[in-house]
């Protein structure tokens, strides 16, 4: 895994050998073990690279790398799993191939020369972000892998077109301005991310998954825009996958899932340094495991970390898992004091605001793994590829009566609800559970109406989901001066009947959610600690297979994930995988009333809030306060707030 970097600009800039060597510095815990810069002062392109060498830890896998002809310049940050069998073809082919050491990044820069970037992509199976110079067509090419694990930025400043791996670099180069996109904050507070193609600054966007963007230098001169193309989408592919259902049995779609998940793990269980996996003791990461020890002749060394807090607490599980299946097992109980450890770095490891909480145990697991592994393998995506996630069945059942109830009766409903409070209904809900059993009673169920209520007055079935997911939903009466752009969440066509909503959600999570938050959280996480991760879920080939699965075989009779527990049960006793999903949390809503309390308060003061003139104080203030009072749980909007501020007050 690396870290990379660079400029194109039409003007000359003062000491770019040092810019260079800076920006490659900030990247540094991305590739510790060497970096490099190349520069042609002459076309006004330099490019920087820092690695963490995982597939040939020889100085011949050294970047930035120079094509055989001479002709191409190339920096990659990630893992080409088929290079060996790309680097078979081109041995058959006509062109003759002189290699210099056995590097998927060589590979991938061989084949570029013989078939074309297109081509290469179309052919490479993998995690990339990378960047290639063509000298003869003085022309800068970015791209970035099918599903959005590796990050790639870019965008023009001060007539200088600037890309990198992760933020921090462009503050390095003098072109940066840095300005906060207000608008950005907007989506920011919407959906705890800032999605694709946005950044917290203006101007400076992330290049969307299965994208390429080609930037010549005339286009710098005529400040030409920016427009990237696709080489693979996960949409059309759902769509392809719908048209050619996969029309076999039971049996035979478990038996091809275990075999392509299978390939997949074996491709990536490759690595010239320690490997190992997360283990949650969920399925995901439990069939990952189980798959990855069924092919190494030695325990493999898994990882996991658990709660004082048993809602939240899988350790045991994964435990179990592990003695079940054989591995060589670590764990770690996470305390206050461990999350405060952390919390201070978060800003300057995720870059720019990001406030999924589930960021710090993340970064606890990942710097842990890495003290004893260089590789992590992780069962990230199956919860959006298989149903996994408890909102896929709300969502439904919501979009059910929406279309059910006329929406005269709908409005008349939510204006009944709103004349009370959700304090008032949850006083009124206490006192009604007094009298039934406890197993039917529901915490904070006044909130859960209002909510409800909310939702079910969406204008579309995209807007319906959009907020059911969504944190501050009137984001724009909170960030003085901020507008919500369009997004992708916004726009993106459902092309789905009503009884595909299901189907509907889990491709929208895929192409926003995942991208947006979980890969980012994991990438960043890991790369703070210089420790690679690996998702075999994601491997394209077995996404198309997935995609080409009918809806039942996902989610059968209310059991998401079914097709997967099938696998699963071949290698771990049922009574362990059908269990009620807990989720990768920490008790921050406590956590906020106790040992976080001076931090965030500090954070969320009045003079602090009206200094920053970023957001209107009165109605996160009325909100800390609540949450405080233990009258409402603000946990999720407040920490989007936090974690701005604490962003904020690093730049």
């Amino acid at each position: 895994m690396c870290g990379i970097a660079g400029y194109l600009s039409p003007t000359r800039i003062a000491s770019p050998e040092i810019v260079l060597a800076e920006m490659a510095g900030t990247l540094m815990h991305r590739g510790p073990d060497d970096s490099g810069i190349w520069l042609d002062v002459s076309s006004g392109i330099g490019i920087a690279h820092s690695r963490l060498a995982v597939i040939d830890l020889s100085p011949t896998g050294h970047q930035p790398m120079v094509s055989v002809s001479g002709r191409y310049v190339f920096v990659f940050n990630g893992e080409i799993y088929n290079h060996l069998e790309l680097r078979k073809e081109l041995n058959a082919s006509s062109v003759a191939q002189n290699w210099r050491g056995s590097s998927d990044t060589e590979t991938i820069l061989a084949a570029i020369e013989t078939w074309g970037v297109t081509r290469t992509l179309e052919k490479s199976r993998g995690m990339f972000a990378l960047a290639l110079w063509d000298k003869i067509e003085k022309c800068l090419l970015l791209a970035r892998d099918r599903l959005g694990e590796k990050p790639l930025y870019f965008g023009r400043q001060n007539g200088c077109f600037l890309f990198c791996s992760e933020l921090k670099a462009l503050k390095k180069h003098p072109a940066f301005a840095g300005e906060i996109s207000r608008d950005a904050l907007t989506l920011y507070l919407q959906h705890n991310y800032i999605p694709t193609p946005y950044s917290i600054y203006t101007d400076i966007c992330k290049l969307a998954p299965g994208s390429m963007l080609k930037v010549h230098i005339d286009s710098m001169m005529t400040g030409q825009v920016f427009k990237p193309q696709k080489y693979w989408s996960f949409t059309e592919t759902f769509d392809t996958g719908k048209r050619d259902r996969f029309s076999g049995g039971d049996d035979e779609a478990i038996n091809r899932l275990e075999l392509l998940l299978g390939e997949s793990i074996e491709t990536q269980m490759v690595a010239d340094v320690p490997l190992g996996a997360f283990l949650s003791g969920g399925i995901d990461s439990s069939i990952v495991v189980a798959l990855m020890q069924k092919r190494s002749e030695k325990p493999i060394k898994t990882f996991s970390i658990g709660f004082a807090d048993h809602q939240f607490d899988e350790a045991g599980y994964a435990k179990e898992v592990s003695r079940i299946v054989g591995t060589d097992h670590t764990e770690l109980y996470v305390t206050p004091r461990h999350a405060m450890e952390v919390i201070p770095n978060l800003p300057y490891i995720f870059d720019e605001p990001f406030s999924d909480p589930s960021q710090i145990p993340t970064c606890i697991l990942s710097q842990m793994t890495r003290q004893h592994v260089t590789v992590s393998l992780s069962g990230d995506g199956g919860d959006e590829l298989f149903g996994g996630y408890d909102r896929y069945r709300w969502g439904l059942q919501i979009h059910h009566v929406a279309s059910l109830v006329p929406d005269k009766l709908l409005k008349s409903l939510a204006m009944l609800t709103e004349k009370v409070s959700p304090p008032m209904l949850n006083r009124i809900f206490r006192m009604i559970f007094q009298v039934i059993p406890k197993k039917y009673q529901v915490n904070r169920l006044g909130d859960r109406v209002h909510r409800l209520s909310e939702i079910l007055l969406a204008e579309s079935p995209e807007m319906r989901y959009c907020k059911l997911v969504s944190h501050w939903n009137k984001a724009e009466d909170v960030v003085i001066g901020g507008k919500k752009p369009a997004a992708l969440f916004d726009n993106i066509s459902s092309g789905f009947t009503s009884q595909e909503y299901t189907e509907f959600m889990m491709v929208l999570d895929s192409v926003t959610y995942l991208p947006d938050d979980i890969l980012v959280k994991v990438d960043r996480a890991a790369m703070a600690a210089s420790l690679e991760t690996r998702i075999p879920f994601l491997d394209h080939k077995l996404v198309e297979f997935i995609c080409s699965l009918p809806l039942h075989m996902k989610i059968r009779k209310g059991t998401s994930k079914w097709l997967l527990k099938q696998v699963l049960y071949r290698h771990i006793p049922k009574e362990m995988v059908d269990r009620p999903k807990m989720g990768f949390g920490l008790p921050m809503d406590a956590w906020l009333r106790g040992p976080l309390r001076e931090w965030a308060e500090d954070l969320l003061s009045t003079s602090r809030l009206e200094n920053d003139g970023f957001f209107r104080p009165e109605p996160i203030r009325q909100k800390w306060k609540e949450h405080l009072s233990g009258e409402r749980n603000w946990q999720y909007h407040l920490w989007d707030i936090l974690m701005f501020q604490a962003w904020k007050a690093r730049q």
